[in-house]
Parts: C-alpha cells; structure tokens; sequence
C-alpha cells in the first residue's frame, strides 16, 4: 500500500468511526469490535489501491520525447570532473535528449585548473557535445587575468561557474579563490576583457539579495557591453526580484535551474510562478541541470526542464529557453588571433585557404579540431 493510499485509507477509517459513534443505532454491528475495520472501508482501500498501482508513470522518456526536435542544451554542468561526461554521453544526454552541455568542473578553486583541462579534452573529442567554460580562475590576484585572456584565446567560449559571492553555500562558501561580491578583485578587469570577447560569465551568487546583487547590478551598469550570467537565478528567489533585475539589466542573463523550483523541498515556487517572467523575456533565460545539485538525481534535473517547457505551452519560447539563447551566445563570438593564427598555420601546410573573414570561434574551433583529428587518423595508419 502506497503512503498516499494509507493517508486516505485513515482518513476513511477516522471519518466512519465519528459517524458510527454518533450513529451507533444505524450500526450496531460495527460497534462490537471499534478497532476493526468495516468490509465497506476495506473495500474502499483495496480500491484505492488498485487505482492507484494501476496509474501511468510518466517516465522521462515520455517527458523528453515531445522536444527531441528542440535539441535541449544544458547551460551548466559540473561533468567536467572525473571523467563523468564520458559516461554520461550515451547513459544520460544521449537517452534523454540533452543535445550540447556547458561543460566545467569545479569553481574558484585551485582544483578547477585541472577540470578546465577535461573540459577542454572533452570538448576536443566531441566538439558538436561540449561547450567548455573555465572556471580554474584566481579572481584575487592580478595574474587571473592572464589566465582569463589565456582561457579565451584557446578557444573557450565562456568563464564560470565562478563564485563572485557566496555566503551559505555549503559547496562554494569556502572556495579559495572567491571574491565578496561582484566588483571585488580582478572582476572588474575580468568584465572587460569578457566584453571584447563577446564571451559570457557565469556567476554564483548567494544570498541573492543584499549588497551582492547590488554589485551586480553596478557591475552589469559600469559593463554594458559584457554579458552576465546569473547562475541557478531561481534559487532561492523570488520571480518578482528576477523580474526587477532582468528589466533594468539588458545584458543580463538568468540561468533556470528547474530542478530546484521543481523537486528541491527548500523552494516555495512552482515552476508555473515563473512563466509569466520567461514569457516577459524569453530572450534572456537559459535552461540547467547544475548537475542536479540539491536534488536527487540529474535525471529529475533534465525532468524539471521539461516540465518547465511543458508549462511554458508556447513552441517558440520553448525554442529559445531550451536551445537558442545559449546557442546564440555562443555563435556570437568571433574568432579568436590565437584560432586565426593556428588556422593560417594550417593553410601554409596543406595549401587549402579558408574564408576566415566573419568566421566565429565555434567555426574556428571545429575547423581545427577536425584537422587535427584527420592528421591523428592518417598518423594512425
């Protein structure tokens, strides 16, 4: 028996006994034993058990096979680490539609630099998987910014997850390498720098409200130009106070993470309190797992997106949450000196020319991953 039949059943029982004591002259025979339970009730509880073993589960096959068309993209995942996006290509992104995954590993702490490196390798084995973000970053120390402009050359699309603020994070609050708040440390040099990249950062911030989110909104202020990210924006926060953000903020973005609002006990919102505001912007959410951090699997992390588009009900804003703004972000960025100097490298040897005039970085970056995957074939042989 399920606990939600044993509920009812003992709604059932409670509400028979108030009335045989009260109509005991109608009853006489349910009296003699009161602890019983009346053949009526059983009957009821075997036939709310039946109904309720017999009901569909809705699988998350069934959930995700209304949108494969959409070829969802992750915009934050921690897979980097450990070898775990290997496994989870053919087990999970593969099985459940999960088309491309923003892909780093640890945040703001020595450790990152090597998870940046899987994500990187990871990238370099299946360029049309993987968007890789670097998150091994000392934001407090000038030399950071070396290793952002480093980062970015080499043909990462993007920073994050960084942890420009964390207070109660049990995973970030004690990251080496964090700042206070947005505009501590290296950032605001960091911004520029994104800003001539056209590459997005991914920030953490937690508590989202008090003096960090107003250096947010300093810093998304003093850098128009550079695109902000604000990771799992809905975790523990209201829809109004991403409403106020996203309106005085055009550049910037909120990471939905739906596995939170959808399955964390914490979150006292539905997914359908946020709707209004998705719709009100649809150009500026995109859609995660973080790994399903907080909640019981990443597979209720991939569920919750798709009940988020569900609830959405409309097929062009899902387009965009799911897959077109973040792909967007990523096309947008052109091609960096580094890719055009491999890439001439590259026509100096085979003799082929390439039009690298309005080429992107995602363009350049699979035009080089390719080549260098045919010389390690024709090595190979």
């Amino acid at each position: 028996m399920t606990k939600q039949t044993k509920i009812r059943a003992a709604i059932l029982v409670a509400l028979l006994a108030l009335t045989s004591a009260v109509s005991f002259v109608y009853w006489p025979s349910q009296m003699k034993d009161p602890t019983s339970v009346p053949a009526t009730v059983q009957d009821e509880i075997e036939t709310l058990e039946t109904a309720t073993t017999k009901q569909p589960t809705k699988t998350l096959e069934d959930w995700a096979q209304p949108y494969m068309d959409l070829k969802l993209v992750d915009a934050h995942n921690h897979s980097a680490a450990n070898f775990a996006y290997g496994m989870k290509l053919d087990s999970l992104w593969n099985q459940y539609g999960v088309d491309r995954v923003v892909l780093f590993g640890n945040v703001s702490d020595p450790s990152a630099v090597h998870t940046d490196e899987m994500a990187w390798k990871a990238y370099q084995q299946h360029s049309d998987r993987f968007i890789p973000f670097a998150s091994g970053i000392n934001l407090l120390d000038p030399s950071g910014l070396q290793t952002v402009k480093e980062y970015l050359e080499k043909g990462f699309f993007g920073l994050g997850e960084l942890a420009v603020a964390s207070t109660y994070s049990e995973a970030l609050a004690h990251s080496i390498w964090k700042t206070e708040h947005p505009m501590d440390g290296i950032l605001p040099d960091i911004y520029a720098l994104c800003a001539q990249y056209k590459a997005p950062i991914l920030m953490h911030i937690d508590p989202p409200e008090g003096y960090p989110m107003l250096m947010l909104e300093e810093a998304a202020d003093k850098y128009p130009d550079t695109i902000f990210i604000f990771a799992h924006a809905n975790a523990f926060n209201s829809p109004d106070k991403i409403r106020s953000l996203l309106k005085e903020h055009p550049n910037v973005y909120a990471d939905f993470f739906a596995g939170f609002t959808a399955f964390n006990p914490s979150s006292v919102y539905k997914l359908e309190d946020y709707v209004p505001i998705i719709k009100e912007f649809p150009d500026r959410f995109l859609l995660s797992t973080d790994s399903g951090y907080g909640i019981s699997s990443e597979e209720d992390a991939i569920q919750a997106m798709y009940m988020l588009l569900e609830a959405v009900d409309d097929p062009e804003i899902a387009k965009k949450i799911a897959s077109g703004n973040i792909e967007r972000l990523i096309r947008d960025q052109p091609a960096t000196r580094t890719q055009l100097a491999a890439i001439r490298q590259l026509e100096n040897k085979s003799g082929q020319k390439y039009d690298t005039s309005n080429m992107s970085k995602e363009e350049a970056g699979k035009l080089l991953i390719e080549n260098s995957q045919q010389m390690s074939s024709t090595q190979g042989k």
